[in-house]
């Protein structure tokens, strides 16, 4: 499991997890990055949490980040840990903004990791890129700085950037394991299936006992297509914990591209019943969505959205419910009820305006308003307002230089390019588009054969119909569309 838009991808961004502790204010040991606590109990409870969250077992590391907190109320980097863990993502906000009230409480070193993830949060990502930066200048024997500064570029798709800082953490701390995790999945994005391998076996050795390397490497076997192997890596990831949420969606998703879409949910059922809170409840309900939406059951799915939607409402949770919302339109948008789309689109808008959410969170919510909205202009071949918000979206994100959604810029311009029968701007614009989503390798195989590039077209469509993504709702929206083609060319 990789800990890999709109609030969701600013989320992902900010949440990166590689840790030292240790006791003491403002001096270093051994080039490492120094903890503030006055606690020594914290400190310890701390420790217990970060050991556990660093093997990805984030409700068991729970209890021990608010027992640091407890110990020690001005512990920032505590609260930043326990904001990672949080089942909502209002608790997520509410810990940030408490790390990042103390920032000045902490050490440097401190500081500019906990501005870092408020940058990603917020969506500059190249503000956190500064501080990243220079946590690792300032602290180049620090294996956990050097992860932080390479999961940074790999949430922005820097992948070979992100190898060298992972390969830099490994030759500090050569026992240290999450690197490797992140090696493997940076390898497998690249298409260098044995060096991830390589790299999962070696998180293997490493952690044998925990869940997540066998997780990891299942996900890879799924890449590859051996998704009864898949299966059974998954199935050693449960053996060592039975509650590990990301396998049992592994094992779902393999069993949706098998086609076996009513065992695929039973097993999301086995997730949804030893759940341990709503967080892990609605992981199950968006599961149950992909699932639905891959079998071509749209109303099913909206269910599931729905049922998604109240876990979040009941807590008064306005960014995710927002998502959803986002989620729900996006699904409608593909589904042909535009109007409905954009209904949802603007509730989601309005939900986060009436939130106390920060003023930044707001205008990434407005940016992704213009992006959605120019969708739907787009399926009602209303060309004019399209373009319009598609100018908007891209001025807006050059202007914050967020790489993410400039990808998106390009996408934005490349549909509806495509849409418009350019098919020759439209795979010039889709090439700087995220080619992680598969849904753009469609668009670019509907270009090439409006250009009557038959084997071209097909060559993308086959790629597509082995893009065998991770419980992905683009993938979804066109893998069996993808098969068909294949199957009649």
């Amino acid at each position: 499991m990789i800990k890999h838009n709109s609030l969701r991808c600013a989320l992902v961004l900010a949440i990166n997890f590689l840790m030292l502790v240790i006791f003491g204010c403002a001096t270093t040991e051994n080039g490492k990055i120094p903890i503030t606590t006055r606690s020594e109990q914290a400190r310890k409870y701390f420790l217990e949490g970060r050991d556990l969250f660093e093997k990805l077992r984030f409700q068991e590391s729970l209890q021990f980040f608010e027992k640091a907190v407890m110990e020690d109320s001005n512990f920032a980097l505590g609260y930043l840990y326990l904001s990672f863990p949080q089942p909502s993502a209002k608790g997520f906000f509410e810990m940030l903004d408490k790390a990042v009230a103390l920032a000045d409480k902490a050490s440097p070193g401190e500081r500019l990791w906990i501005l870092g993830v408020e940058a990603g949060v917020n969506g500059f990502a190249m503000k956190q890129r500064e501080y990243y930066q220079k946590l690792v200048a300032d602290y180049p024997e620090d294996e956990r700085a050097l992860n932080l500064l390479g999961n940074h570029y790999f949430g922005l798709q820097e992948y070979a950037l992100a190898i060298e800082e992972y390969t830099k953490a490994t030759q500090i701390a050569p026992d240290f394991s999450q690197p490797y995790n992140q090696l493997g999945y940076a390898h497998r994005f690249l298409g260098n299936y044995a060096e991830a391998e390589k790299a999962f076996k070696k998180y293997i050795q490493l952690i044998p006992d925990d869940p997540n390397p066998y997780d990891s490497y299942a996900e890879l076997l799924m890449k590859m297509g051996e998704f009864d192997k898949s299966i059974e890596f998954y199935q050693k990831a449960l053996a060592t914990d039975p509650n590990f949420v990301a396998s049992h969606i592994g094992i779902a998703t393999n069993l949706n591209f098998k086609g076996n879409h009513q065992d695929a949910r039973k097993q999301l059922q086995v997730l949804y019943q030893m759940a341990r809170n709503d967080g892990e409840r609605r992981a199950a309900h968006f599961a149950m969505t992909v699932s639905y939406v891959d079998e071509g059951n749209t109303d099913k799915a909206l269910e599931e959205q729905n049922k998604q939607y109240a876990l979040a409402e009941k807590i008064n949770d306005a960014s995710a419910m927002a998502g959803d919302l986002v989620i729900m339109g996006n699904i409608l948008l593909e589904a042909g009820s535009f109007d409905e789309a954009l209904a949802k689109y603007n509730k989601a808008v309005e939900l986060v305006e009436e939130s106390d959410l920060s003023e930044e969170v707001k205008d990434n919510t407005r940016r992704g308003f213009l992006f959605n909205a120019a969708q739907v202009a787009l399926k009602k071949k209303d060309f004019e307002t399209a373009e319009a918000n598609s100018e908007e979206y891209r001025k807006q994100v050059e202007a914050i230089y967020n790489p993410l959604q400039i990808r998106l810029s390009h996408q934005l311009a490349g549909m509806i390019a495509l849409e418009k029968k350019q098919y020759d701007k439209a795979l010039e614009e889709l090439k700087q588009a995220s080619q992680q989503n598969p849904y753009n390798l469609y668009r670019m195989a509907m270009a090439y054969m409006g250009k009557g590039d038959k084997e071209k077209a097909k060559e993308f469509y086959v790629k597509v119909s082995k893009f065998n993504a991770l419980n992905s709702l683009n993938y979804s929206f066109i893998r069996k569309k993808a098969e068909r083609l294949v199957d009649s060319m």
